[in-house]
């Protein structure tokens, strides 16, 4: 508990150096739930920046790698590590627990270290002017700010296809099916770097079902939280690990 504290007076400290409030929000999302609208909702409200693609292309730059190369470890890509890592949990033959999944096309770094510079890269982020993070296992990144928020976006797996396949204008059987990757793929990859499961409410602050609630209405909800944990920091909520 005290290493806690220690460590979240020096959020503290860094944060308010400038004398106003800094927002920081997490916003862990579901397919289908609206985070890719909620998200720079809420950050262009509290006039912060929405961090989303900026993150790997930062890890690249701090590392040294092409872009696509980091984006190809990056949970919320395409065929980010989130969708290998799940991948190979489907294999009988893969285990987490000491082989690592074959990863085609990869290179020589391994995927640790591109999840550190993440990390790294999202607390300086959130030091300087704060942020609205999406996705990338922010609630864990920043699990000792004190005055960050973390939000869970959920829903009904049946109305999350019908809200996802009305953002995207896609069929709804191309969206169920991108709904099960891509859920299966985010899991993965918190549960391997991490070893919680993103699904557990007692990692946020707030959890949201947006598949019922109006994408603004969820808007306005997030906001409201993120001015009061902003005005008064607290200690993270203790988590069962």
């Amino acid at each position: 508990m005290d290493q806690v504290v220690g460590r979240s007076a020096a959020w503290v400290q860094t944060d308010r150096r400038g004398g106003g409030l800094v927002y920081v929000v997490t916003v862990s999302a579901t397919y289908g739930t609206g985070g890719s609208v909620v998200g720079p909702a809420v950050a262009e409200r509290l006039g912060v920046p929405f961090v989303d693609r900026a993150i790997p292309a930062t890890v690249a730059t701090e590392i040294g790698v092409p872009l696509e190369e980091a984006l190809a470890h990056d949970d919320r890509a395409a065929h980010g590590l989130g969708r290998l890592l799940a991948s190979a949990a489907r294999l009988p033959s893969v285990t987490f627990g000491g082989v690592d999944p074959v990863l085609p096309d990869q290179a020589l770094i391994p995927e640790e270290e591109f999840v550190a510079q993440t990390e790294s890269v999202i607390r300086q982020i959130v030091r300087g002017q704060g942020g609205v993070i999406l996705g990338r296992a922010g609630a864990m990144v920043l699990a000792d700010h004190p005055s960050a928020l973390h939000v869970r976006l959920d829903g009904r797996r049946d109305r999350r296809i019908a809200q996802a396949a009305r953002l995207r204008g896609i069929d709804e059987q191309t969206a169920r099916a991108l709904l099960d990757e891509s859920d299966r793929a985010r899991a993965a990859y918190v549960k391997h770097f991490y070893r919680v499961d993103p699904a557990d409410p007692t990692l946020y602050h707030l959890v949201v079902n947006t598949s019922v609630l109006p994408l603004e209405s969820s808007v306005d909800l997030i906001v409201a939280a993120a001015r009061v944990r902003a005005a008064e920091p607290s200690s993270p909520p203790e988590v069962a690990r």
